[in-house]
C-alpha cells in the first residue's frame, strides 16, 4: 500500500478533521524517524496515517483497532504491519518488537500533545522547545485525553532521552506545520 492508497483509506473512514490531522502528524513523525534510521519512508508513513483510522467508528478497545485491522487485511495491508498498528493500543498487550512499532508509539500520544501545545502558542510551532512541552506534559488538565504514561513509557522503549524525542517530533511536525493547521 503506498500513501495515497492510504490516504483514501483514511478518508473514506475518518471525517474528522481533527483526527485527519492527527493522522498527518504521526505519519511526518514516522516518516522522520524512518529518515533517521535509513528504513523505507513510505512503509512507516503508511503506518502512521492509518493507526487510527478506525477510530471514528471503533473508539473503543478491542473494536479499535482489531476491527480496523480486518479492513486493512481485507484492503492488503501485510500481518507485520497491521501487527504493529494493533501494538500501538496498550490494551491489546502486543509486544512492541520492532523499531518501528516503538516509534508509532512513541509518537502517537506525544504528536497529540504537541499540537495541542502549540494550538496555543502565538507562533504555534515555531520555537517550541521540549522544557515548554515537558510542562504541559505535567500539567494533567491540560490536553487531559493524553496519555501521559504512553508518552513516558514510548520515550522508554525508544531508549532515548524525553528532550530529544519530543524535539525531533516538533521538528518533523514543523514541516507539515500548514497542513496542520499550525502554519
Amino acid at each position: 500500500m503506498n500513501r495515497q492508497d492510504a490516504l483514501n483509506l483514511l478518508h473514506e473512514f475518518t471525517k474528522s478533521d481533527s483526527l485527519r490531522k492527527h493522522a498527518y502528524a504521526v505519519e511526518a513523525a514516522m516518516r522522520s524517524y524512518a529518515r533517521k534510521f535509513g528504513e523505507d519512508e513510505e512503509t512507516w508513513g503508511v503506518v502512521g496515517l492509518l493507526h487510527d483510522f478506525d477510530y471514528e467508528m471503533h473508539p473503543t478497545v478491542p473494536d479499535h483497532p482489531m476491527k480496523g485491522s480486518e479492513i486493512l487485511r481485507e484492503r492488503g495491508l501485510p500481518e507485520d504491519l497491521r501487527t504493529i498498528i494493533i501494538s500501538h493500543v496498550p490494551q491489546m498487550q502486543v509486544p512492541r518488537e520492532s523499531r518501528m512499532a516503538k516509534c508509532l508509539f512513541a509518537c502517537d500520544e506525544l504528536c497529540g500533545l504537541i499540537v495541542a501545545c502549540a494550538l496555543v502558542r502565538p507562533n504555534k510551532l515555531e520555537g517550541l522547545g521540549a522544557s515548554s512541552v515537558k510542562k504541559k506534559l505535567k500539567d494533567k488538565a491540560f490536553a487531559r485525553t493524553v496519555s501521559r504514561e504512553d508518552i513516558q513509557l514510548g520515550i522508554e522503549e525508544m531508549g532515548v532521552s524525553a528532550d530529544e524525542h519530543i524535539q525531533f517530533v516538533v521538528a518533523a511536525l514543523a514541516t507539515i506545520a500548514a497542513d496542520l493547521g499550525l502554519g
